[in-house]
């Protein structure tokens, strides 16, 4: 696959207003740290790379899948109508409105808690491994992916909205009342560390990698 990066065209693009820059000659100090760069258009600072992309993401994404656990495993709310009920976990939740006939929720809310985080805990470790171990594999795939990732993964908060909302209108004094529990704060959590991850992942990685992959072959091929 032939390519050429930004970076070795001496470009870089501003990450707030996405203005096309010129790379100065040295854009490092003497002791070798990178120079301060800012945008000529809005002024923001800009990085050829994101500091530390990989360890950051690393320690956010391994965080996200450490509480994954009990974000599915604990009570996410206990309803109670009349005195009587129990915690429900997100599954649970979901086969209780598959048995109340409301499918479409119940399809809504697994999607969106179930299905969405992890897959995206899934489609983020590969695209790391992919970076760590140089992968040279469908890089501009891989870039689509990760965009498609980071707009759908802000939607899985849906369970965090339900809660709340129910908590807010739910006002029959003994009658019924709705408590959100740990697990709420766990998927809370989740979805919050997910979506940082994916801030800071650097997807020019991805062209990095297939880009000293070819520099490699290359010079083998001579």
């Amino acid at each position: 696959m032939n390519f050429v990066t930004a970076r070795e065209k001496g470009l870089i693009a501003c990450h707030f207003c996405s203005t096309l820059c010129k790379l100065p000659e040295n854009i490092t100090t003497e002791d070798g740290e990178e120079i301060e760069l800012h945008c000529p258009c809005c002024q923001s600072e800009i990085h050829s790379r994101i500091p530390n992309s990989l360890s950051r993401t690393w320690a956010l994404l391994i965080a996200a899948i450490i509480l994954y656990v009990p974000a599915n495993t604990l009570p996410i709310m206990t309803v109670t109508l009349w005195g009587d009920g129990q915690p429900d976990t997100i599954m649970s939740g979901v086969i209780h409105l598959m048995d109340g006939g409301m499918w479409p929720l119940a399809l809504l809310i697994f999607i969106a808690s179930i299905f969405i985080p992890i897959l995206k805990l899934i489609i983020l470790t590969g695209l790391m491994l992919s970076i760590h171990f140089k992968i040279n594999w469908k890089a501009k795939d891989r870039t689509v992916l990760y965009r498609i990732t980071e707009f759908v993964g802000r939607w899985s908060m849906v369970d965090v909205f339900v809660i709340g909302i129910l908590v807010t209108l739910v006002h029959f004094g003994n009658t019924a009342t709705v408590s959100p529990n740990i697990g709420s704060l766990s998927f809370a959590a989740v979805v919050i560390l997910t979506m940082f991850a994916a801030h800071t992942f650097d997807p020019r990685l991805i062209w990095d990698s297939c880009a000293e992959i070819r520099k490699r072959s290359n010079k083998e091929s001579q």
